[in-house]
């Protein structure tokens, strides 16, 4: 073989090997969209779905809260089970029990029944996440690429918020709410089709690893009745014995599994992982940030449907300006990490993004227009989707490929704790303002509450500057 002929045949090799990895990522772009559709999809459709299962104000929150209990409190726990069982088989699971809960979902004809498949919904999203984001980190190279590679996965979740939101409202307005469930399904089913024949089989177990189970099992169900208790805490009163209890055996569980960890050989969770700063301080970032920005997409569902009267689909519409906005700020995230490093990329999106909630919570009242919500909506969105793209990029710099699973899993868990604990208070002060008012006095009311709830959140992420400060100066990912 000529040098020439050698030439052009690793030239095409090179190139069947860069489609094939931009078809790769493309294909976690869609489990990332799916994810993002399933979380946004919910919201619009949520007064309907309380009205035609008899959800109260306050429980009705658990049609996304019990997603986020069971995400938040198995994260660890799939993290980890991608590093050591595999990366596709734990991509492939999540998506099997996504599209099995989706389908049970639709079906669901009690309050209970939608709660429990929602439940069964965030143990796939727990398997399917940090699978996702940990095949991406191992995919491309850290730098560039991977600040690319983010850019591209996260852009794909702001534009299933995008599409979730447009698809709540006019899957819900033409057919019913359970038809927000049941579009998952076939979507999870092209994405585990292209699974089997885009990723990689995975490589044979390590001699010698271990699971760890008691690890697993105490912060598992530690997580999960920690958030459990967080979330209940408003409603049942943070004296109750359910709440009080839950936070008890929580914490002591916990406690063991830090103890476990240190004496475990091959521990669920190796202690020396948070000793690296970056992923330490994105961790304490991604859940700040999910309790504030994240709550606030529900927020603003409360005050289109509550204080404005707007329908499921006109919600849906309402969302399109802000999502839209998310993603070019996902775009811009990828280029801003590569050229301005971690620390001052974050600090600067969540000063814009402080800026922004504050302006939107100035623009809103029962009597104002959608218009008076733009530039705080704007500012909004740039600070939270550049936040976005950056907090896990940051998160995954200067961790072993081979444990970017249980890397994933921490930052994810932040994220989704957040998440749970952001909705118990914010919708708690949302709804105090509600209470026992007529009628006619409603609207005024709800707008009163979530705006108060914008200004608590938007003081959180003022906080959160001050936490992104602690990001090596070096961080740079490029």
């Amino acid at each position: 073989m000529t040098s020439s002929t050698a030439a052009t045949v690793a030239g095409s090799g090179e190139r069947r090997h860069r489609r094939r990895l931009a078809l790769t990522l493309a294909l976690l772009a869609f489990a990332q969209l799916i994810i993002s559709i399933d979380y946004n999809i919910v919201f619009v459709a949520l007064p309907e779905i309380g009205h035609g299962l008899g959800f109260t104000a306050q429980t009705q929150q658990w049609v996304v809260s019990a997603y986020a209990v069971i995400f938040g409190g198995f994260l660890l726990l799939g993290g980890r089970a991608a590093d050591l069982l595999g990366r596709r088989r734990m991509f492939i699971a999540g998506l099997v029990l996504y599209a099995v809960a989706s389908l049970a979902g639709g079906l669901a004809t009690s309050s209970l029944l939608l709660v429990a498949a929602r439940a069964v919904q965030g143990l796939g999203g727990a398997l399917l996440f940090p699978a996702t984001l940990s095949l991406v980190n191992t995919m491309f190279a850290e730098g560039k690429e991977r600040n690319r590679a983010l850019a591209v996965w996260s852009g794909s979740g702001a534009g299933g918020l995008v599409l979730g939101s447009l698809l709540g409202g006019l899957l819900t307005e033409a057919f019913a709410w359970q038809a927000v469930f049941f579009v998952n399904v076939p979507l999870a089913v092209i994405a585990i089709g292209f699974g089997f024949a885009l990723i990689a089989r995975d490589a044979p177990r390590e001699h010698g690893r271990r699971f760890d189970l008691p690890g697993a099992l105490t912060a598992t169900v530690g997580a999960t009745l920690l958030v459990f208790a967080l979330v209940q805490g408003p409603e049942l009163g943070w004296g109750s014995p359910g709440v009080v209890i839950s936070a008890v055996i929580a914490v002591l569980l916990l406690a063991s599994f830090v103890l476990i960890e240190k004496r475990s050989a091959d521990p669920l969770l190796p202690l020396r992982l948070l000793r690296n700063r970056n992923l330490s301080t994105g961790v304490t970032i991604t859940f700040l940030f999910t309790s504030t920005f994240g709550s606030l997409l529900y927020l603003l569902t409360i005050y289109f449907q509550g204080a404005h009267g707007y329908s499921a689909l006109e919600a849906g519409v309402a969302y399109l300006l802000p999502m839209a906005i998310v993603l070019c700020g996902n775009t811009l995230g990828g280029r801003l990490l590569t050229r301005l490093g971690v620390r001052l990329t974050i600090t600067c999106s969540l000063a814009v993004l402080a800026v922004g909630a504050a302006v939107l919570g100035l623009g809103m009242s029962a009597t104002s227009s959608y218009a008076a919500l733009i530039p705080g909506l704007v500012l909004f969105g740039i600070g939270g989707g550049v936040t976005f793209t950056s907090m896990f990029a940051a998160a995954a710099s200067g961790v072993d490929a081979a444990e970017q699973g249980i890397a994933s899993g921490i930052a994810s868990t932040g994220q989704q704790v957040g998440t749970a604990v952001g909705l118990a208070v914010l919708v708690a002060i949302a709804n105090a303002r509600t209470a026992g008012v007529s009628a006619a006095e409603l609207p005024a009311a709800t707008a009163d509450g979530v705006r108060t709830a914008v200004f608590v959140a938007a003081a959180g992420i003022v906080v959160m500057v001050l936490v992104a400060l602690n990001f090596k100066r070096s961080g740079a990912t490029g």
